[in-house]
């Protein structure tokens, strides 16, 4: 075979997946792009361009600073807690224990519900009087509280329910890598006299920091990307407490029926995920291999 015909055969082999990509990714991107400068057609009245008057509009929008700082909540609330959370669960059963294949399908259960079905076994512990929180409260004499009805508690449930959706499935990265380390690194520690501590601060966690990074912009990702336990749990409320970025582009484009400015909100969304994944290719990444 000459290399002419490897070099064509290679790119046969990955033409469908480049043509999907295109199809479901770059093309709906560029389209909503196009689709931000232009006005929502609406009846017989078709869309006309308004060039930049859709993002002018959001930056005007109260609704939208709302939901972007409710977002900025969120991923700050949930992203360290879940890595940290996953990679004490990793280290935990990484260790001999008894039922250890237990202990991991239970913290790798919650990963497997379906969003909306582990949204609605929530929703019944922050009911209001009736709920697991407001029984355990009442056996200590506090007063029922409507945990999703209120502006100062609606988010945190929120944040509290992705944590406990999402740290299990992190803990699968997280054990894998740990299972990659060489037990010959913890038996010459031990022989070192060093601590639990000192072994996972010097050994373990260097050597575990590109998962932490993959770990780390997926739970970024993951956090600007929410949406369907606000359906549940709140739709947004009280007063955009919980509405979140995406959520708020759902309603303006499914709700309010402004496609247009939905688009516009889509891009400023699209812009920040792709800010995560430079940081992470450009900056962080070149620091992360342990040597």
């Amino acid at each position: 075979m000459t290399r002419l015909s490897r070099h064509v055969t290679g790119w046969l082999l990955v033409l469908p997946a480049m043509a999907f990509l295109a199809l479901f990714t770059h093309w709906p991107a560029l389209a909503t792009f196009i689709d931000s400068f232009w006005s929502t057609p609406k009846g017989r009245r078709p869309a006309r361009f308004v060039g930049a008057e859709n993002y002018q509009h959001m930056l005007s929008d109260p609704v939208f600073w709302k939901a972007a700082w409710n977002n900025l909540i969120f991923a700050i609330g949930t992203v360290p807690a879940s890595i940290a959370l996953a990679l004490l669960m990793a280290v935990w059963v990484n260790d001999r224990l008894t039922g250890r294949t237990l202990l991991r399908m239970a913290y790798f259960t919650p990963t497997i519900l379906p969003m909306i079905a582990v949204a609605n076994i929530w929703l019944f512990f922050f009911t209001p009087d009736y709920g697991l929180l407001d029984q355990l409260r009442g056996l200590f004499g506090g007063q029922p509280w409507p945990w999703l009805g209120s502006a100062e508690t609606a988010l945190a449930c929120v944040i509290v329910v992705a944590v406990w959706k999402e740290a299990g499935f992190f803990m699968i990265f997280y054990l894998a890598a740990l299972q990659q380390i060489s037990p010959t690194l913890g038996e010459a520690a031990a022989l070192e006299g060093a601590s639990r501590w000192t072994y996972f601060r010097r050994v373990q966690w260097p050597l575990l920091m590109p998962t932490t990074l993959f770990v780390f912009v997926n739970a970024a990702i993951n956090a600007f990307r929410m949406v369907d336990h606000i359906f549940v749990l709140t739709h947004g409320g009280p007063d955009n407490a919980t509405t979140l970025l995406l959520y708020y582009v759902y309603e303006v484009g499914f709700k309010f029926w402004d496609t247009a400015y939905a688009a516009a909100l889509t891009m400023v969304l699209l812009i920040a995920l792709a800010l995560i994944a430079a940081v992470q290719f450009g900056v962080i990444e070149r620091r992360a291999h342990y040597r």
